[in-house]
């Protein structure tokens, strides 16, 4: 179905109630529903915004076009947590119901600031001619989850020398003062980020340009976050526009962060490292971070890309959150643990454990559609080694580390329905290690695989059918000791 403006913009309430039936009608009868993962009750959810926690809760709201699987009026719908694994549905936080915002809610970002939840968002507005208006927005929470939107932008002029591809800004406390790092683009049509500060979240003023050493590196930064992690500043955002080299930068568009000295706020200057790539899977955009009560650093991101169809296309909705992950840092390098408290959903554990050589096996109890299985190759003299998953007659997704090439690998070339394969089947990086431990979380239509604790991550969306439930150990070309945890979710 090829959707029209009109019928992207709309308001839900001017949905008829059979139209709202039948689309849910639709989604139930999807077979790629997730089980453990945040997903949109209908149509298409995107950029998680506003992650945060406050007044005992963790809350994360997401982008939402409520009537399709595309890209239209944007809401941000609003879930709270206790333990970021069990989360409560409150629905819609806020509605594109201003002049400023009439053309959709976009993202943004969440603070806490004298007892309230303050909600900074751009605004999305387009003229009689289609062209795009953006200024930055405030909505507040009280302790209640009642919403009141400001009747006017905090920001509502782009600085000169920047096109109207001004948005999701990211909001931070430091010495005393509020600062929002917002992605954005150049007259010269680059990218770049630029920094804004307040002594109230409501009178802001411009700082201007961070500069970086990321000269003409694409054409738009979207969702950057700024933070400062083991006294070592990272900026985290998604470019667009960077053309793939070898393994890297393979996907429409990317996620990744660079890492270097605090950013000096006063000459907006970031000292910084190498671009790193977040996540070396399939599907992994626009991740935001959040410090909570513990200290933790904890990022979630989207587990679908822009401009992409899926398989859940023509069942009425799109896309999902990943699990929260905590962030450390090694060696210049973002680690990410799924957060300890995903151990919630283990039950029926089962193992497994020995040697295999030359061959795939089996073993009785490790089939499966959704669960956790932890996996550790040692000692390892193979030329490869890895699992298959999700495997049925004639379906399978497989990681695997290959010792010869150096590399980690994953396939979905025969994972079930396609999807983005213009952009290839296969994802992979450099990894060198005699001892391999794959963690992953398989739901219905996602896996997260976590390398060596964190080390490298692969998130994809998978779409095999219901009896690709096998779950197969392979070493070939040699032998590996290996020893496995599975748990039901």
């Amino acid at each position: 179905m090829k959707w029209t403006s009109e019928q992207r913009y709309r308001n839900l309430e001017e949905a008829s109630e059979q139209e709202i039936q039948e689309l849910n009608e639709k989604v139930k009868n999807s077979p790629w529903r997730q089980k453990f993962h945040i997903q949109p009750t209908t149509g298409l959810l995107n950029d998680p915004n506003g992650f945060s926690y406050y007044n005992g809760e963790y809350h994360m709201f997401y982008q939402w076009f409520p009537l399709g699987p595309v890209h239209g009026l944007k809401y941000w719908y609003h879930m709270s947590s206790k333990n970021l694994v069990h989360w409560e549905d409150h629905g819609i936080a806020i509605k594109p119901s201003h002049y400023f915002d009439s053309h959709g809610a976009y993202s943004g970002s969440a603070l806490e600031h004298k007892g309230k939840l303050y909600l900074l968002y751009t605004g999305n507005r387009r003229d009689e001619n289609w062209m795009r208006n953006s200024t930055q927005c405030m909505v507040i929470m009280d302790e209640k989850k009642f919403f009141s939107k400001l009747d006017h932008p905090v920001i509502n002029q782009i600085p000169d020398g920047f096109t109207e591809h001004f948005r999701d800004p990211k909001l931070w406390k430091q010495d005393n003062k509020f600062y929002a790092v917002i992605g954005a683009q150049k007259v010269n049509q680059e990218g770049c980020a630029v920094l804004y500060s307040s002594q109230d979240l409501l009178a802001w003023e411009f700082e201007g340009e961070i500069q970086t050493d990321l000269d003409s590196f694409g054409y738009m930064w979207e969702c950057p976050d700024y933070f400062v992690l083991h006294d070592r500043g990272i900026l985290m955002f998604s470019p667009q526009g960077i053309e793939p080299e070898g393994y890297k930068y393979r996907n429409i568009f990317q996620t990744g962060y660079v890492i270097g000295d605090k950013l000096n706020v006063q000459e907006k200057k970031l000292n910084h490292g190498e671009f790193s790539e977040l996540d070396r899977g399939f599907d992994f955009y626009a991740p935001q971070t959040m410090k909570d009560t513990h200290g933790r650093r904890i990022m979630v991101g989207w587990m679908g890309l822009p401009d992409i169809e899926y398989p859940t296309d023509p069942y009425g909705w799109a896309h999902c959150l990943t699990l929260p992950r905590e962030l450390s840092l090694s060696n210049e390098k973002l680690v990410q643990k799924p957060i300890k408290e995903l151990e919630l959903l283990r039950r029926n554990l089962t193992e497994a454990k020995g040697e295999i050589y030359n061959e795939f096996k089996m073993f009785q109890g490790f089939t499966g559609i959704t669960y956790e299985l932890i996996c550790e190759f040692n000692n390892v003299d193979a030329d490869e080694l890895g699992i298959e998953f999700r495997k049925g007659d004639q379906e399978k997704t497989t990681i695997k580390y290959n010792d010869r090439k150096g590399k980690l690998i994953l396939d979905r070339t025969n994972s079930g329905s396609p999807v983005g394969v213009s952009y290839g089947t296969i994802r992979e990086c450099s990894f060198n290690n005699k001892n391999v431990k794959f963690q992953m979380f398989v739901d219905v239509s996602s896996v997260e695989i976590f390398i060596n604790d964190g080390e490298e991550i692969f998130t994809s969306r998978i779409f095999p059918g219901e009896d690709s439930i096998g779950i197969r150990f392979f070493a070939l070309g040699g032998k590996t000791f290996f020893k496995t945890m599975k748990w039901d979710y």
